[in-house]
């Protein structure tokens, strides 16, 4: 188990003018690599601190943040599997130090013209493992067509299909697929956390309205456009209108 990362800091001395994580932490991990054993990093920072040279020589990773007194009983716990992590990454994990594009970024920042460029991050925003597995299906939308006056619902099966308890974030994403101001990939529009024993399976309901779909235009107004938008629920998507 490798601990890399900064300490805490607050305000102006934390400042630092790279996100890399420094020279000295990367030697370390590619030296360990080494002896061929395999290698867990506990990440301790407050920040996502660029860590693609070495990401791909360890065999797990866990995002640990900036700890109190008694963060350190607590990844043990994780790492004994007494505890089983169920956090969702809140924000886009960079793979490159200048490459720091938000989840919701436009379809014309995901163009590639070299190595850097495009959307290409380390994680994106809601990743996050566990030591189970599950499966979304069913995925269902109360109606094909959405008016100001009538929402839909949004309800979709997950199950646990390994072998021990754990908790999962199910995450709404809704994708304007046309607008008079170039539209975002997506938008996370609802959320909910289940817990799921082996082998159970529960349903996940969502409510959005007309408000869930609105963007600020070029006259610097909300507004909801007609149209077609994309829900997507974990691997399931589905297409309704706004009218």
């Amino acid at each position: 188990v490798l601990c890399i990362g900064e300490n805490s800091y607050t305000e102006t001395p934390g400042n630092i003018e790279d996100l890399t994580l420094s020279a000295p932490q990367l030697e370390m991990a590619k030296a360990l690599a080494k002896t061929g054993k395999p290698i867990i990093y506990v990440l301790t920072e407050g920040r996502p601190r660029v860590i693609s040279a070495i990401e791909p020589l360890s065999t797990a990773v866990v995002h640990a943040y900036l700890l109190g007194n008694e963060g350190g009983r607590v990844i043990a716990d994780v790492l004994a599997g007494t505890i089983n992590p169920s956090g969702k990454l809140p924000y886009t994990y960079p793979r490159h130090p200048n490459s720091l594009l938000n989840y919701y970024h436009k379809y014309t920042e995901t163009l590639k013209f070299d190595e850097m460029a495009g959307y290409n991050p380390q994680w994106e925003f809601g990743y996050g493992l566990s030591y189970t597995t599950y499966k979304y299906s069913n995925l269902k939308v109360s109606a094909a067509t959405l008016t100001d006056g009538a929402p839909i619902t949004i309800t979709a099966d997950v199950t646990n299909t390994g072998k021990v308890a754990g908790k999962e974030s199910v995450l709404l994403y809704v994708s304007d697929q046309v607008a008079t101001v170039t539209p975002e990939v997506k938008r996370l529009r609802a959320f909910s956390k289940i817990e799921l024993q082996p082998g159970e399976t529960k349903q996940v309901s969502f409510t959005i309205n007309s408000e869930s779909l609105s963007f600020i235009n070029l006259d610097l107004k909300r507004v909801t456009e007609p149209g077609d938008f994309t829900i997507a629920v974990g691997d399931l998507s589905a297409v309704f209108k706004y009218q």
